[in-house]
């Protein structure tokens, strides 16, 4: 009897990865027959433990923090945009083979566009911040063809920096935070900072949003963020990050398996287990 196909994600913490729990969801659904087990490395081990799961059978990974920038140098072979990002989260091995994808991107795209229904074609964008989780959504921002993508940091040198990067690829300016007050408003908004985590807000001004505005925090949790409830209190729509998390991973399932989930049963599972509730 064949044994189920291995899946991992990898990472160092891990006991707090979701992945395992949405794949299988999506195994499930799909009556797939594989294993999806959480994996952690030691902090100087990533590539020895990667090899070893290879080694065992395994037939895919998933990588987390810290390893994204690690998985992107040991791979054989990178797609455009885990080229674009720099960083892969997606890794499938075939033979001696290591093919690595960057999902987050068309994860954001996907819970935008199908999930919450806002078109990104023609649009005014700001992203919020210019680290590792901007890097890996800027090319699929523009690939859908925004009227302008404006990154804002803290500083605009990062910023600056990915301007020149992509600035082939459509339009897209950089501004430090000062710099927002006289750029009036935005479609949609993106918060990619680290600020959500630690229960702050950028520096960004109110006269930004309207009634229109999608505000999206690619951090999620049981409550709405700082960054979506000051969005929220200056009128727009918001939206947090767990749509993200579910869709890349869906589209991490169909790189391995060649199926699509159906994630709109997922994302209610997930959404449920986060609701504070007093019965």
């Amino acid at each position: 009897m064949k044994a189920p196909d291995r899946y991992a994600v990898i990472g160092n913490p891990i006991t707090h990865s979701k992945s395992p729990e949405i794949h299988a969801y999506f195994a499930a659904q799909l009556k797939q027959d594989l294993i999806y087990e959480p994996l952690l490395a030691p902090l100087n081990g990533f590539v020895a433990s990667v090899r070893d799961f290879i080694a065992q059978g395994g037939k895919g990974m998933n990588v987390t923090v810290p390893f994204k920038l690690e998985a992107y140098a040991l791979a054989s072979k990178c797609t455009a945009r885990a080229r674009a990002a720099g960083a892969v989260n997606t890794l499938s091995f075939d033979g001696d083979a290591i093919l690595a994808d960057n999902t987050d991107g068309i994860g954001l795209i996907t819970d935008i566009m199908a999930n919450a229904g806002v078109a990104i074609n023609g649009k005014r964008i700001l992203l919020l911040g210019a680290g590792g989780a901007a890097r890996g959504v800027i090319l699929p921002l523009l690939e859908q063809q925004p009227s302008q993508l404006v990154i804002a940091n803290r500083t605009s040198t990062k910023a600056d920096q990915l301007v020149n990067q992509f600035d082939t690829e459509g339009a897209v300016v950089a501004r430090d935070f000062g710099g927002l007050d006289v750029e009036g408003t935005f479609d949609i908004v993106i918060n990619s900072t680290s600020a959500s985590m630690a229960a702050e807000l950028p520096p960004i001004p109110a006269s930004m949003f309207t009634k229109e505005t999608l505000a999206y925090d690619m951090m999620y949790g049981r409550e709405p963020t700082v960054f979506m409830r000051f969005s929220a209190q200056h009128g727009a729509q918001v939206r947090d990050g767990l749509g993200m998390l579910i869709e890349q991973a869906a589209e991490a399932f169909f790189i391995w398996r060649g199926i699509r989930p159906n994630t709109a049963a997922v994302f209610g599972e997930l959404r449920s287990k986060l609701v504070v509730t007093t019965s």
